[in-house]
């Protein structure tokens, strides 16, 4: 291994190997930044190219943008409340308001610093584990998946709000929207009304846009708000040792979340994003801050997405299984270049493999350097007045959400959610647990329903494998455990009041 890590040190070195990485670590930064336009559509337009590159080459442009577009997609999440990737989704719910208090620069500092962090560990996790986690990633089964995304539920008890019914109502409306196109088990359709472009379901894209960028963008509009030079100015910080020592925690446990949701096939940086989130509510001692800029709620996503996003070239390295839709698509370019992943990959490719480990190493660090001028740049649109700067966020968001699917459909769809979000908002209606039910809903149904048809309807099967047994239970407690404790400040509350007045 160390011979391996010395020579892929060898060949980063190179100039053009070098000159690949860091054009694949700017382009991720741009893709990423601009909504709707996510690493996994950087890589499919780019892999082409790819073909006349040798493997190295090839490997480093693709993995340095996949790395680098996962953080960057943060920067327009916190700065606009438009989410560049999926995976920042959960990175909306408190960079944006910690703009909207004046602390833009503190909430895309911490987003640097986590984002690279999670990169380094889930690499170097990634290196020194990959043979054992993809072991252990084989160990998982539909009942383990299903109490995975019970876990992940859970956290619609920890949302910021104290309407519980409304935010329960929210994760309902969102596994129903997830229910809509063909059944992935019976082909039977579902909610389409014999529409076609309702056959492949509710894209996920044009929700997400909708109900943050969109609505946020009528909002703005009818307030009639323009941006001055004083919002504008934003100066990204990295955080200072108190703030870490503060997050040192979220950050630690968010890690090993992300790496661990990373490498089960088919789950996705977004899914560990949103449970990090969901884990860092369920343990925060101001359960109350969430939503409203709680640094906690930035650190745990951006730390876990790009942990996760390293963790999912596990099994496709180990194993020649993609972790995620990104890696399916690298799998594709690892047979255009007539090499097969799997087992075997650490004994006939370990020069392009170790390179691939350093190159992931520094395009994860180069985030820490390389993104504040670039946000710098960025943030200058924030000098326009948003008479400009709204038509230009729908202008992207239409063109990234066309892009997924080539769907003029889901362009229509997008904006009928942006519509149903500035509603929503206006009647205090929660957004995030809809996109949690979105994310987690057809994990959880999928997952349930084979782990049925493994037992023959029995539904002991979720309590008697270890794995499933320890989620479900921790999933019953973290929802339980904030209603618990509100009832009883409320009770404490109560008695307090009641001394007073007498």
């Amino acid at each position: 291994m160390i011979e391996g890590l010395l020579g892929g040190l060898i060949n980063i070195f190179q100039p053009l190997h070098l000159i690949i990485l860091f054009a694949g670590v700017l382009i991720g930064f741009v893709g990423g930044g601009i909504p709707g336009i996510s690493g996994t559509m950087l890589v499919i337009v780019l892999l082409p190219i790819t073909y006349a590159m040798d493997p190295i080459s090839a490997f480093l442009l693709l993995t340095s943008i996949y790395a680098t577009s996962v953080f960057s997609g943060a920067i327009s999440a916190i700065l606009f409340r438009t989410p560049g990737t999926p995976e920042a989704v959960a990175s909306v719910f408190d960079g944006y308001p910690m703009a909207q208090k004046g602390e833009g620069g503190k909430a895309l500092g911490i987003a640097i610093f986590c984002s690279a962090l999670g990169g380094v560990i889930g690499t170097l996790i990634l290196i020194f584990l990959t043979p054992l986690l993809a072991n252990f990633a084989l160990a998982f089964a539909s009942p383990e998946y299903f109490a995975l995304a019970f876990l992940g539920l859970t956290v619609v008890a920890s949302l910021s709000g104290n309407n519980l019914v409304k935010r329960c109502i929210g994760v309902l409306f969102g596994l129903f929207i997830a229910t809509i196109g063909i059944d992935a088990l019976t082909g039977d359709p579902r909610f389409t009304f014999n529409y076609g472009p309702l056959m492949s379901g509710v894209s996920f894209i044009p929700v997400l846009i909708g109900l943050f960028a969109v609505s946020e963008v009528l909002r703005r509009v009818q307030e009639r708000k323009k941006l001055g030079k004083k919002d504008a100015r934003v100066n990204s910080e990295l955080p200072s040792f108190n703030l870490l020592k503060r997050l040192s925690n979220v950050i630690a446990r968010s890690s090993l979340i992300g790496v661990f949701v990373g490498i089960l096939p088919g789950i996705g940086a977004t899914t560990a994003a949103m449970l990090s989130y969901s884990q860092a509510a369920n343990h925060s001692k101001n359960k109350h801050e969430f939503g409203k800029g709680a640094p906690e709620g930035i650190a745990a996503p951006e730390t876990a997405n790009n942990a996760a996003a390293m963790g999912a070239l596990v099994p496709l390295f180990a194993l020649g299984i993609p972790g995620s839709a990104t890696t399916a698509v690298m799998l594709g370019a690892f047979i255009l270049h007539g090499i097969q992943p799997g087992p075997l990959m650490f004994q006939n490719q370990a020069d392009l493999l170790y390179t691939v480990f350093i190159g992931l190493i520094i395009a994860n660090v180069s985030i820490l350097f390389l993104s504040r001028p670039f946000i710098r740049i960025f943030a200058k649109v924030l000098f326009l007045p948003y008479s400009i700067v709204g038509p230009l966020i729908i202008l992207f968001c239409i063109v990234g959400t066309y892009a997924v699917r080539n769907s003029v459909f889901d362009i229509a769809l997008m904006l009928a959610f942006g519509v149903l979000g500035y509603y929503l908002e206006k009647v205090k209606f929660p957004l995030a647990p809809i996109i949690l039910g979105i994310v987690l809903g057809p994990i959880a149904e999928v997952q349930f329903r084979r782990a049925m048809e493994m037992s023959n309807g029995d539904i002991t099967i979720f309590f008697t494998r270890p794995l499933s047994l320890v989620m479900i239970i921790l999933g019953v407690i973290s929802f339980i455990y904030p209603l618990v404790k509100n009832w009883r400040m409320k009770q404490k509350d109560e008695r307090t009041g009641a001394k007073t007045a007498s």
